[in-house]
């Protein structure tokens, strides 16, 4: 019986019950960050910062106050910030736990923030379990505010809706709260409903702000409506709204996408020119030009992005060599390529998968296997756990050098590592493809079957033997959870 027979055979049979769906794979490995200089090692915030996972927020203050000290309210402010800005959300709602459990006095900022960290930590019925539980006094513009922006971030149009028709009955308007509204509406896929959001905001008098006013170039674009984006940015101009580099970047986005590039290399050329502002997202703004001048095969372009990056961050962070990375990679330019990653490897401080992810798959679409072999025994020395992608370019790197065994253990720990809801696409057309060909070429029935069995656990063969197309994510935002 020939290997296609038998996966044929197999494909016909009735599929068993899927895979459960297993944990995330995190591609950074996580470094604590130490505080600022500035707090004393023998203070509060010292003490919670630098807390082990033993001790809970909560013990560390209870500890701290039994000692006879005192906990003010910038020590809170402090703490929630660090906190925050980290990701640590659990921890940070364990601090608003404490000043509640403590009649510490919490104001409707401070009750607006735990409604933002119940939503991340334990879902948006949490959040609105508490909302709910909240005295009417207590129901203000930010406490509404915030349960609004949970709606808006899980996409929960009709219970945004129903809130934002609350707010307003309450006269609790404003532009963020409008600006949430009409993030909600984009997010969905309702561009028209961003517009007609927009004009009740001007019969309203509602301040409108260059978020506002971005949501609505980008709704017009979303419409293939350029002459009213156009039309946006003269209002802009009539109103003396200035704007600022990432409104520069979103038009060179929208019409490098509409295919005008002269139009997108002005505002990328503008870029260039202006002057930066306290508060603007350099890094974004560097990024955006990497990517577009990349885009359109510029690698001048690209450069000069990356020296004005470099020349403004004394150390860019791993996402902007991720993006200079790319561009190199699609120019071809192998000699900067490498020069480039080895300056990343030799200074970071965590690793991100990403980044040689870039170089190993550079090199596996040119047959480069000595080289590709090289750099995977570089990445296993390092025994740090690689992410989807990686494991995906092991497994071809295994199957071009002949090694089923090694491909077949790349092709497992993808499986046990990936999210049933969520990476679908693992492994990909092209790495199934390599393993159905290696099976006929080779007459290997007994892992043919095994390796279709698991195909079609997760519904990427059909009845046919055709690979289920499935695309993988980019390599910017793989596996980023």
């Amino acid at each position: 019986m020939t290997i296609m027979r038998i996966i044929n055979r197999f494909l016909l049979q009735k599929s068993p019950p899927s895979l459960s769906p297993p944990r995330w794979l995190c591609t950074v490995v996580e470094q604590s960050t130490p505080p600022p200089e500035s707090k004393k090692k023998n203070g509060l915030f010292y003490k919670v910062a630098r807390g082990n996972s033993k001790s809970s927020v909560v013990d560390i203050l209870n500890k701290w106050v039994n000692q006879g000290n005192d906990v003010d309210k910038l020590d809170i402010l402090n703490l929630s910030n660090y906190l925050r800005r980290r990701k640590n959300f659990r921890a940070a709602l364990q601090l608003y736990d404490w000043m509640e459990s403590t009649n510490f006095g919490t104001s409707n900022a401070d009750q607006a923030i735990r409604i933002s960290l119940l939503c991340k930590t334990d879902g948006i019925a949490a959040a609105e379990n508490y909302f709910n539980a909240l005295q009417a006094s207590d129901k203000t513009n930010k406490t509404y505010g915030a349960l609004l922006s949970c709606y808006c971030k899980e996409k929960m149009l009709d219970k945004g809706l129903e809130i934002f028709k609350e707010m307003n009955a309450s006269n609790y308007t404003s532009t963020l709260n409008y600006n949430n509204m009409l993030s909600l509406y984009y997010a969905v896929g309702k561009p028209e409903k961003v517009i007609s959001l927009f004009q009740e905001m001007e019969e309203r008098n509602i301040p409108i702000d260059l978020y506002t006013y971005n949501l609505l170039i980008n709704s017009y674009a979303a419409l293939k409506n350029i002459d009213a984006v156009e039309g946006v940015i003269e209002k802009m101009k009539s109103n003396d709204s200035d704007l600022d580099l990432f409104t520069y970047g979103n038009l060179a986005t929208i019409y490098f996408k509409c295919g005008v590039h002269d139009k997108a290399v002005h505002y990328l050329e503008i870029m260039e020119k202006t002057k930066t502002k306290r508060g603007e997202d350099l890094f974004e703004a560097y990024r955006t030009r990497m990517k577009l001048y990349s885009a359109m095969n510029d690698l001048s372009g690209v450069n000069r992005a990356w020296e004005d990056l470099k020349s403004t961050f004394k150390t860019p962070n791993s996402t902007s060599y991720l993006f200079m990375l790319l561009a190199l990679s699609k120019s071809g330019d192998q000699e900067n390529l490498e020069k480039v990653f080895n300056e990343w490897e030799e200074g970071c401080s965590t690793f991100d998968f990403r980044l040689p992810n870039v170089l190993m798959e550079y090199y596996l679409s040119r047959d480069m296997i000595e080289k590709a072999s090289s750099l995977y025994e570089s990445l296993v020395e390092r025994k740090i756990e690689p992410n989807l992608r990686t494991l995906n370019f092991f497994a071809i790197l295994s199957l071009k050098k002949g090694g089923i065994d090694s491909a077949m253990k790349y092709l497992e720990m993808g499986l046990d590592k990936m999210n049933a809801g969520n990476s679908k696409w693992f492994p990909t057309g092209e790495t199934i493809k390599l393993f159905l060909n290696y099976f006929e070429e080779n007459d290997d029935p007994d892992r043919a079957e095994k390796f279709v069995q698991k195909m079609k656990e997760i519904n990427r063969l059909d009845s046919n033997s055709t690979v289920v197309k499935s695309k993988a994510p980019d390599a910017e935002n793989d596996d980023l959870i």
